[in-house]
């Protein structure tokens, strides 16, 4: 009986030594800000796995069943990750932890999903050309269509024209948004959407590469996302930068000289942030590397840019807030010079002195307008965002004394009008240990295209489409840093067009069509799926499967009407299957990027030269291509690094022929490569090289001629260099010099177009010199 108590005894003290040891402890994580408002949503990472999220009081509750010391990481986009390693037996609850505000993260994209999200979870090609890497292109030149071009890999390069026609992004269009907002005219498209803002007031850029479902029509290619500027906690109640530009082409300056004028002020104060910006620059002659005037249509010459811009914003409350904003843009030649017509492939055309009697050409106008409501726990831990936007655009063309499309003289423009609401949820859900995302909505668009002649006389009538387009998106973590995102949009558009007649092709109304109006409908589901695995910095692949949709150059297809029915058009969408492979990595001192991608659409859209005018052709499409990046950092003085780009991309005609695209949609090979060298914080030089490379895919016609846009294109080598040094805390000087061996060229449009009248070459060296006062 005395063993039997005694080891009754022994058994209850094991136990409860055992319980006591192994009793879960219960730790309570305060997350906040500097200013002791709470971290909603901050993710909460024990031992590198992510096991929750704050509530909206930056509280989150672990239950620690064991004594053994552990890793604590909270994330929140835009903040200073914060680490730590926690023993059990010295926690006092609550473990407080504060998140400093940090510059926008380098590895975060908004675009990809409508909300903040690392790359590193995005199954798909993603370029960001943050505020630093626009400012020093931004030294080189202004020009957004040169800046992209230069240095976004998949991305064709700049025509030095006013138009980014040919500007595709692999292979096929771009959907250009300015803080979500549609630039693009996908019904007729005026290629002018990249030049659309001012870069003085653009924070970053998100590229996000290939077919998406998420933005719907005109994203076959891609996205372009310029994302505008807000000012931040850290910002004073009032501040700002003056900024004053100058150029002019050194080996020839004769009315090259030009200039730049920009204010920005911005502050933060209490519950408002806000920032407005005002910009005018000129641009004056432009002269290639011989001196001689560059031929003018559609050319930058005597052009002037204007900018008005202005964004406030006020937090309701921490958990809602509201944003307006307005941007104005306009560009427009008013050129002293007018086009003297070359002769491909032997001499350029040139600019002689002459008035064009047209209206001037460019953007005359583009307003946007933007108002926003954003609200987090609308229902658990739900977030809101809901935006209503308009967007009025207009494309002058260039005068023609002698069209081909219509009778005699004329000058036409492009009217785009676009309204809009974006509804947008997110809910995450917690599985277990596992994250499931929700992203859900609806996205109405209005959008009014026509296009006419200042005279009066009706080119494209209107086109007014209305689209209702539902869409959601998953994102789960299926295993620990294995991502799934996957998602469906549903397009539900019709454009109707009421009756019209053609234009006349001869005295008389001779020519004219009358073409009885009706209502096209588009509909359909567009998919998107992909996987990556993030957890090894040195290979972090990820493959995907997106589809696009694009009511893509209907305009063109209405314009040259032969039938008196719109049925008997084929105005079918474009479907784009885009597959894409690829991964990033990290090793030391050396990230390293590939990818590879095929696009294919059973219906595609490439600009034929037919009679002397430009029609669609309607075929269906396999595009093919790579991409490489390098960067380089072997200390904080040097870095250096480059990227090379190859697209190829064939059509198939009824009888099983396969064709090469032409040049307006398939880029040469493109490189580039940098050379960064910063002695100290406040200077910094830094070089850079731009390959175009060759491409002789067409064969010339029984007159010894390409066909437009089927010209021979040579490879061109340029190089840039920026140079920026800070003065002291107010005042920096920054110089940028263009083309600095004066290289005389061709730009790649001009080589593969073909035409005797826009055989142009290239400018040559321009120099820079900007001064600003940061106050």
């Amino acid at each position: 009986m005395m063993n039997q108590f005694f080891f009754r005894i022994l058994i209850s003290i094991i136990s409860l030594t055992v319980g006591t040891c192994c009793l879960a402890q219960e730790v309570r994580i305060q997350v906040s800000h500097p200013d002791k408002t709470p971290v909603h949503m901050a993710s909460i990472l024990i031992n590198g796995k992510h096991i929750g999220l704050t509530d909206n009081t930056g509280l989150f509750t672990y239950n620690n069943t064991s004594n053994n010391p552990f890793r604590l990481r909270v994330e929140s986009l835009g903040m200073k990750p914060y680490e730590a390693v926690l023993a059990a037996d010295t926690i006092t609850n609550p473990v407080k932890i504060v998140l400093e505000e940090g510059a926008y993260l380098e590895n975060v994209v908004v675009t990809a999903g409508r909300r903040s999200e690392y790359i590193s979870a995005v199954p798909s090609s993603v370029t960001i050309l943050t505020a630093k890497d626009i400012a020093s292109q931004g030294q080189i030149a202004t020009n957004l269509s040169a800046i992209l071009g230069n240095t976004v890999p998949g991305l064709a390069t700049a025509s030095n024209r006013a138009t980014n026609a040919g500007q595709t992004l692999r292979g096929r269009q771009v959907l250009v948004l300015v803080d979500g907002i549609p630039q693009s005219t996908p019904l007729m498209n005026g290629q002018r959407d990249l030049r659309t803002i001012d870069p003085g007031v653009i924070e970053r850029v998100e590229v996000v590469k290939g077919a998406t479902s998420i933005y719907g029509n005109g994203s076959a290619g891609g996205i372009i996302n310029y994302i505008t500027k807000t000012a931040r906690k850290s910002d004073p109640a009032f501040g700002g930068t003056t900024t004053l530009r100058g150029t002019i082409q050194p080996f020839d300056g004769a009315g090259t000289g030009g200039y730049r004028v920009a204010q920005n002020i911005y502050g933060h104060k209490n519950r408002w942030n806000y920032v407005a910006s005002g910009a005018v620059e000129y641009m004056g002659v432009q002269r290639d590397g011989d001196g001689i005037v560059l031929g003018q249509t559609d050319g930058l010459s005597n052009s002037y840019q204007y900018n008005a811009f202005a964004k406030v914003g006020y937090a309701i409350s921490d958990n809602s807030s509201i944003t307006a904003f307005y941007n104005f843009y306009s560009s427009t030649s008013h050129a002293k010079y007018i086009t003297q017509t070359g002769k491909f492939g032997e001499t350029p055309a040139i600019g002689i002195r002459g008035d064009d009697p047209g209206e001037p050409a460019g953007t005359p106008f583009n307003h946007n307008a933007m108002l926003s409501f954003s609200k987090k726990n609308l229902f658990g831990n739900t977030q809101l965002d809901i935006t209503a936007y308009m967007n009025s655009f207009r494309s002058m063309n260039r005068y023609v004394a002698n069209a081909t499309a219509w009778y005699g003289p004329g000058q036409t423009k492009i009217n785009s009008r676009k309204k809009g609401v974006r509804l947008n949820l997110h809910t995450p859900i917690q599985i277990s240990n596992r994250l499931l995302e929700l992203s859900y909505g609806l996205d109405v668009l209005n959008d009014k295209t026509n296009q006419d002649l200042t005279d009066g006389r009706v080119y494209i009538p209107n086109m007014n489409m209305v689209n209702l387009a539902p869409y959601a998106q998953a994102k789960l973590d299926i295993f620990q840093n294995l991502v799934f995102k996957g998602g469906v949009r549903y397009e539900n558009a019709r454009v109707t067009i009421k009756d019209f007649n053609t234009i006349a092709t001869g005295p008389g109304n001779e020519g004219s069509i009358a073409v009885k109006g009706g209502k096209i409908p588009y509909n359909g589901a567009t998919f998107n799926a992909g996987l990556r695995y993030n957890k090894y910095e040195f290979f972090n692949p990820f493959i995907s499967f997106s589809q696009g949709f694009a009511i893509n150059e209907l305009g063109r297809i209405v314009r040259r009407a032969t039938d008196s029915d719109l049925d008997s058009l084929k105005t079918d969408p474009i479907i784009t299957n885009n597959y894409e492979i690829g991964f990033s990595s990290t090793v030391g001192i050396v990230d390293f990027t590939a990818a590879y991608f095929i696009s294919h659409s059973k219906l595609g859209v490439e600009l034929v030269d037919v009679g002397g005018y430009f029609m669609p052709q309607r075929l269906p499409e396999t595009i093919r291509g790579f991409e490489l990046t390098l960067n380089v950092s072997p200390s904080e003085v040097w870095k250096f690094g480059g990227s090379y780009a190859f697209v190829e991309g064939k059509s198939e005609a009824d009888n099983g022929t396969k064709n090469y695209l032409n040049g307006t949609r398939i880029a040469p090979p493109k490189a580039t490569g940098y050379l960064s060298f910063t002695p100290k914080k406040s200077m910094n030089i830094q070089l850079f090289w731009l390959n175009t490379g060759s491409r002789n895919r067409f064969d010339k016609g029984s007159n010894g001629l390409y066909r437009g846009n089927e010209g021979e294109v040579k490879a061109v080598n340029l190089f840039n260099l920026s140079a920026a040094y800070s003065i002291n805390k107010n005042w920096s000087l920054g110089i940028g010099i263009e083309n600095i061996f004066n290289t005389t060229y061709y730009p790649v449009s001009s080589q593969y177009g073909a035409n005797n009248a826009t055989y142009f070459r290239g400018p040559g060296t321009v120099s820079s010199l900007n001064i600003g006062y940061k106050f």
